[in-house]
Parts: structure tokens; sequence; C-alpha cells
């Protein structure tokens, strides 16, 4: 997991949240409504809405973030994590403890070097 998380509160504009993203090399960003995270915005989300509505650039992120949004705990093993992912079909799984984000797992670097890693030393953790 990936300890420090990229977050926007929910009265940003989309503009900004690409900004973001750019910014800090992220594919997502956690939306926040003051600390409680509360959505995710993907740079899928954000391509999917330009191609419906060219203004969508303008709106705020809560109209365009997906919702609700989907979390493990600190203590969920990562294969519960992986399956989850892949049932829901999606590629960022924030992580929560407390209604305080603490983490986010990706499918493509954590995930991946995880399962590298397994496979490289012969053994399963969680």
């Amino acid at each position: 997991m990936k300890k420090n998380v990229v977050s926007l509160d929910a009265s940003s504009t989309v503009k900004n949240a690409i900004r973001v993203m750019t910014e800090e090399c992220v594919g997502c960003l956690v939306v926040t409504n003051g600390l409680k995270p509360v959505g995710i915005i993907t740079e899928r989300d954000i391509m999917r809405c330009i191609l419906q509505d060219k203004e969508v650039l303008e709106h705020g992120i809560d109209k365009v973030m997906s919702q609700p949004l989907l979390v493990v705990d600190p203590d969920t093993a990562v294969v519960e994590a992986l399956d989850l992912m892949k049932a829901k079909e999606i590629r960022h799984l924030p992580v929560v403890a407390d209604d305080q984000l603490c983490g986010i797992i990706t499918m493509h670097s954590d995930l991946l070097y995880w399962a590298l890693g397994t496979i490289t030393r012969g053994t399963s953790t969680s």
C-alpha cells in the first residue's frame, strides 16, 4: 500500500483535479469531505466525462467521482483486496481506518509488485 495518498476536497473542480494528478504523477485522487474519504476520481472517469460534456472541466469533482467509495481496512489480506478489486473491476482501493484515509492499493504497482515478489520467493503472504 502507498501511504502518501493524494486527495482533493469534493468542492474542487475537474480542471483542478487534472492539474493535481499531473503535478503529482498519479492516476487517481481520493475525494474527501473534510478529512473523510467520500469518493475517488480517476483519469478514466475524467476522460469518459469529457467525451460526454466538454464543459465538465468547470464542474465539481463530486459530480464526476465514483461513489460510494469502496475501501478496505489496514488489516485486510492482500489476496482479499485483490479479489475485491477483480470483482468490482476497479484499479484503485483506498485503505481507511476510523474514517481516516491511511493509504491506497493500486492494481498496477502495489499488487503487481506484491505478486512478483511472492512468485520470486515462492511463498504466499497476506
